[in-house]
C-alpha cells in the first residue's frame, strides 16, 4: 500500500488513517512547488503520483519519486526553505502538517522517532 520507509513498524492502518485524510495539493508540469528561501509553510509533502527534482544554488541535487517524502525537517524548525522544488510531470501530494506529524510520534515508540532522525540527517548530507 504505502512504501514509506519513514512510517516503517508503525501499525499500518494508522499510517493509512493519517494519508487517507490529509490534504493534496495538484501541479502541472515544470511548476514550482515551493523555492529555495521562501518562507517555511509548516508542510512536509509526500508525492502520490510521477515526480519531482530538488533544485540548490541552481543544480539539481536529488530527484523524487513516488512516496517519496520531503521537508518533514521544515515541521521541526523554523528555518526557511533550503531548497526549490519543482515538478517534472503533472503530480500531486499529500500534505502532512506539524500536527500529523506529532499525532504520528506520540502514537508510537521509537520507531518513527529513529526514522524521523535518519532522513533529518540524510538530508543535511545533501545541504553539506
Amino acid at each position: 500500500m504505502f512504501d514509506l520507509k519513514i512510517f516503517n513498524g508503525i501499525e499500518p492502518s494508522f499510517v493509512s488513517k493519517i494519508l487517507v485524510s490529509a490534504q493534496r495539493e495538484k501541479f502541472k508540469k515544470w511548476d514550482i512547488i515551493f523555492k529555495e528561501w521562501e518562507k517555511d509553510t509548516w508542510k512536509a509533502y509526500i508525492i502520490n503520483s510521477w515526480e519531482v527534482e530538488v533544485i540548490m544554488n541552481w543544480q539539481v541535487i536529488a530527484k523524487l519519486i513516488k512516496w517519496d517524502m520531503f521537508w518533514e525537517m521544515a515541521l521541526l524548525s523554523e528555518e526557511n526553505r533550503s531548497a526549490t522544488v519543482q515538478s517534472l510531470s503533472d503530480l500531486e501530494l499529500i500534505i502532512i502538517t506539524l500536527s500529523d506529524l506529532i499525532e504520528l510520534v506520540n502514537n508510537d515508540d521509537n520507531i518513527i522517532n529513529k526514522q524521523i532522525i535518519k532522513r533529518i540527517e540524510e538530508n543535511l548530507k545533501l545541504l553539506d
